[in-house]
């Protein structure tokens, strides 16, 4: 099977609410260019997202002709009777019959832990067993060295998925690099999330993108970052969430047939993650001691993040991220500016300066 899959996280839009006919086209395109694998998960779209898996793809289409991935919403798992309570409520949303490949979603400790008291695994395998699962395995955001814990007790499954991309490969927040490792030393397959980070790979600011330019001028940033996972060895699908036709076709060429970069091409992407860490940034640590004492209730890192996001990825990526931010807090205007937050930061950021920056940059 192609290694590109269709994530069903950002969908196209009407009013707030998906666009069941465009999806339609975007699924009849994918799958006609013999594409196969969709992603869906769910809390995606407002817990809409499986149901738009059933109107636009499994009623339309026979069942051989697709695989299918749901994941198992663990935070919302109280005991183990909720376990086959979210299966059978996802089994009957997406109409599917049984799914290709489950995950228990989005992992970190604390979720491995409930994992554990209720016995994710166990129910999981079962399900496989009965036929209404093919492929088990987890989506993954904590360390590394959590990663290679949960591998050790639970070597029966099949593959992680992880958040790979070339911007967060050395990244100490999200370490992909030896996450990644980890898995393959437990010989596990890797599905990879976010390898165009969000979007934000796909439109960098100059001169940062410049190199990519210049030694493909004909090729998308999305497909350079889309390679870069896609030639990483025991890669088995990378996925993207794609929400209008024209990053369907682009992606589509760009795994027709996947052709790994090579010496040179790696240098290129070298230079620009490189310029990526270089570019300007607002040297704020998330502590959170701002937000400790902030009378407003402002979500001050967040929208410090959304400017740093501006100058390495472009305004229309920090807008994006900034509405997330505040999406239910205030915004960077209600500030009163009465400077309690400077006293508190440890890295003297002239905090009230930035959101005014940010108030009149994305409001």
């Amino acid at each position: 099977m192609k290694q590109l899959g269709f994530g069903t996280m950002r969908l196209p839009t009407v009013n707030g609410e998906v666009d069941v006919k465009e999806c339609e086209k975007l699924f009849d395109r994918f799958l006609e260019g013999g594409f196969t694998y969709f992603d869906t998960a769910y809390g995606y779209h407002d817990y809409k997202s499986e149901l738009v898996v059933r109107e636009a793809l499994v009623k339309r289409h026979p069942r051989e002709s697709f695989l299918l991935a749901d994941k198992m919403p663990v935070w919302l798992v109280k005991e183990s009777a909720d376990l086959e309570r979210l299966f059978s409520e996802q089994l009957e949303k997406t109409g599917a019959g049984y799914f290709d490949y489950y995950l228990l979603h989005a992992l970190s400790e604390a979720r491995i832990e409930t994992a554990d008291a209720v016995d994710a695994w166990g129910f999981v395998l079962k399900k496989k067993e009965e036929g209404l699962i093919k492929h088990v395995g987890f989506s993954f955001h904590d360390t590394p060295e959590v990663l290679d814990k949960v591998l050790s007790a639970h070597p029966q499954v099949e593959f992680v998925q992880l958040q790979i991309n070339y911007a967060d490969w050395e990244s100490e927040r999200v370490e992909s690099r030896r996450c990644y490792e980890v898995a393959r030393r437990h010989g596990k397959a890797v599905i990879i999330m976010e390898p165009v980070r969000g979007g934000s790979l796909a439109d960098l600011r100059s001169p940062i993108g410049d190199p990519f330019k210049k030694a493909a001028p004909d090729k998308s940033f999305a497909s350079w970052a889309l390679r870069y996972a896609a030639s990483l060895e025991g890669v088995l699908m990378v996925l993207s969430g794609m929400s209008a036709m024209e990053q369907v076709v682009d992606n589509m060429a760009t795994f027709s047939p996947m052709v790994p970069l090579d010496e040179q091409e790696r240098k290129v992407v070298e230079e620009v993650r490189e310029a990526l860490e270089k570019a300007p940034t607002i040297p704020c640590t998330r502590c959170n001691y701002c937000t400790e004492t902030c009378p407003q209730g402002i979500p001050i890192p967040s929208i410090l993040a959304s400017l740093n996001d501006d100058a390495a990825y472009g305004e229309a990526y920090a807008k994006r991220q900034y509405a997330s931010a505040t999406k239910d807090k205030p915004f960077a205007s209600a500030c009163i500016e009465c400077e309690v937050c400077l006293s508190r930061c440890p890295q003297h950021i002239s905090i009230t300066d930035h959101l005014k920056a940010a108030a009149e940059k994305f409001e």
